[in-house]
């Protein structure tokens, strides 16, 4: 047995988790190791027997059975059973056979017990339960943005003002305490606005007011706010939404202080804040496209500093907003004021807040009631292709289905688009859907914003009762299925460029956000983004118990997963896609995979039979 102890040692080492233990207590562990050898055909663990070791299969592979004597899984060399017995009162849980000849590693009980409490990477990978996977792999380590709440980059008290206190003394306020903002509360406490340095000099200084002019005059009112409870992230993504320098922080009863970029600059990557900031003063098309230039480095950050698939998103959304909204501005400096009021719309994962680099643009526009072709028409038109050119030119590519503003069709006035989601809702037409579903996912970019706001509303309304469009949607969302086989392997596409992958946008996150978007449809969830759509399906009881958490975790992994790879192209100089090569990954990765694509199947099922046209 000594003459194998090296071999042993260096096989294990090969593998997680043990790759993951001290080099002393790998020698150990090889040192305690028992060798046992089968032939094909024989049983190895038998369901309800006692079980006293954890077994590594050195060489061979191995089959699986459930309670019921259905197949499970098939196991093959580097891969490790038995944890479920030892963890749960020390019997079988699941019989195993082998398929083929077997070399097994046994690795005695205490020892198993000894290492899961001593060493948390090895015990965490033997969790109980298959949801506890994605956890743990959804679970990785962030940055400080995810984990700092908002209060601690709070230094000092708010400045407070009164509306009546005049601009002057406001402002020596301000230079006597080193700040760059005041907030403004009436004789109740209660916050009327904000008034800062940049106020000052656009609104009294520029209008050459004068320096008596009460501060209740030249304020912001109705300042964005976050509470007390708001992590360093979310602020972040406040003002890159908003464009903003200064979040007053509040809980229930007052302002605890006033978080400006500065300090948020001084404490985090400043990269995409930096970014929107200089996309949103271009002055041209050429701006705007050298800009578009730097997105890979910032998508790269986010990516590599641990950034949850949320946090991704959401920035890199905004971003695209931001693109399009400064192109509908430079669209208008060329063309001149709208004739009639106009909403601009992103669609599908802009709107979603979950966009990522690969990306093409989904946009529309909702027009004033007042419009008319005749009069109004050629104005939006031009406009429309200014927009959609332009976005082009700045790396996000035209749609290939057409669903842009430069489509005539999707420039509809208000009403239309009413009459539009009305059929859609009304009269299902499962082909009709299979193109508009992206449609349900909206948010506005530019123009009259409560406009898309309305829409929202109306759609929810419209769509909870609507049992045929439910059925409808939900068929739609089982055409494209997760890449598993029969024994959970994974099930590879020929693609010219790439060899055997798989897409894990098209098989993993787009039908794993199709279902979300059933179900928030179904509970009038007005809600754009998957993870808060989920959030409001489980104030219901449409979901088992424990299901929300399961789509969660499985919509993080997916979607970190697809972000990483893009990244990891991105570095290599290839051109990023959503292609995956499962065999590139560890095995950890491929486990947690394939327990992803198993919840979204199994979400399939249960989407299945939940919605149908009579009930």
């Amino acid at each position: 047995m000594s003459i194998e102890l090296p071999d042993i040692e260096r096989t294990l080492g090969e593998y997680e988790p043990f790759c993951w233990l001290p080099e002393d207590a790998l020698t150990h562990l090889a040192q305690s190791i028992e060798v046992s050898y089968q032939q094909a055909g024989e049983a190895v663990l038998k369901l309800e027997e006692p079980i006293h070791h954890l077994y590594f299969i050195r060489s061979g592979e191995v089959e699986v059975f459930r309670r019921d004597g259905s197949l499970f899984n098939r196991l093959p060399a580097g891969h490790v059973f038995g944890q479920m017995g030892l963890l749960m009162h020390g019997k079988v849980r699941f019989a195993v056979n082998t398929r083929t000849d077997c070399l097994f590693y046994l690795i005695p009980e205490k020892m198993f017990m000894d290492f899961c409490d001593s060493y948390s990477e090895f015990g965490d990978f033997f969790e109980v339960n298959d949801h506890s996977i994605l956890q743990q792999a959804t679970q990785v380590a962030t940055d400080d943005m995810t984990t700092v709440p908002i209060t601690e980059l709070i230094t000092s008290e708010p400045l407070v003002v009164s509306p009546d206190m005049p601009v002057a003394e406001c402002a020596r306020r301000m230079s006597d305490n080193y700040i760059a903002a005041a907030v403004v509360q009436d004789e109740s406490g209660r916050l009327m606005g904000i008034v800062t340095d940049s106020d000052l000099r656009a609104r009294v200084i520029a209008e050459r007011l004068s320096l008596e002019t009460p501060v209740g005059e030249v304020m912001t009112m109705e300042p964005e706010v976050m509470d007390e409870h708001a992590y360093l992230h979310e602020v972040m993504l406040t003002m890159l939404r908003h464009n903003i320098h200064h979040v007053p922080i509040v809980d229930e009863s007052r302002v605890l202080g006033v978080v400006s970029l500065p300090d948020v600059v001084s404490h985090e990557s400043q990269n995409s804040l930096l970014l929107v900031r200089s996309i949103l003063s271009a002055d041209d098309l050429d701006a705007l496209a050298q800009l578009s230039e730097q997105l890979p480095a910032v998508y790269d950050r986010l990516v590599s500093e641990h950034a949850t698939s949320h946090m991704i998103g959401s920035a890199m959304s905004v971003i695209g907003a931001s693109f399009m909204q400064q192109m509908a501005k430079l669209a208008e400096d060329q063309l001149g004021p709208p004739p009639v009021p106009y909403c601009l719309i992103a669609l599908g994962s802009l709107a979603r807040d979950e966009q990522l680099l690969v990306t093409d643009q989904d946009n529309a526009l909702i027009l004033d009631d007042r419009f008319e072709e005749d009069e109004h028409g050629a104005y939006f038109e031009r406009f429309s292709k200014l927009l959609c050119d332009g976005l082009d030119r700045c790396g996000y590519p035209y749609c290939e289905g057409l669903i842009m503003a430069s489509t005539p069709k999707w420039r509809m006035r208000r009403e239309e688009w009413r009459a539009q989601f009305t059929e859609w809702i009304e009269k299902p037409d499962p082909q009709a859907l299979l193109n508009a579903s992206i449609f349900f996912d909206l948010v506005a970019v530019h123009g009259k914003s409560a406009w898309a706001k309305e829409l929202q509303k109306f759609i929810a309304d419209k769509a909870k009762g609507s049992k045929p469009f439910l059925a409808a949607l939900a068929r739609n969302a089982l055409k494209r299925t997760p890449p598993l086989g029969f024994f959970k392997n994974f099930v590879l596409e020929e693609d010219g460029k790439q060899g055997r992958s798989l897409n894990i946008k098209r098989r993993g996150t787009a039908p794993l956000t199709d279902i979300i978007r059933v179900h928030a449809l179904a509970t009038g969830s007005i809600s754009q983004n998957s993870f808060e759509r989920l959030e409001d399906v489980s104030k219901t009881k449409l979901l088992p118990q424990g299901k929300h958490e399961e789509l969660s975790d499985a919509l993080e992994l997916l979607y970190s997963m697809r972000a990483r790879q893009q990244m990891l192209a991105l570095r290599e100089r290839k051109k990023p896609n959503n292609q995956i090569d499962p065999d590139a990954l560890s095995l950890s990765e491929q486990r947690s995979l394939k327990e992803a694509f198993s919840v979204v199947a199994q979400a399939q099922r249960f989407l299945k039979f939940r919605y149908t046209a009579n009930g």
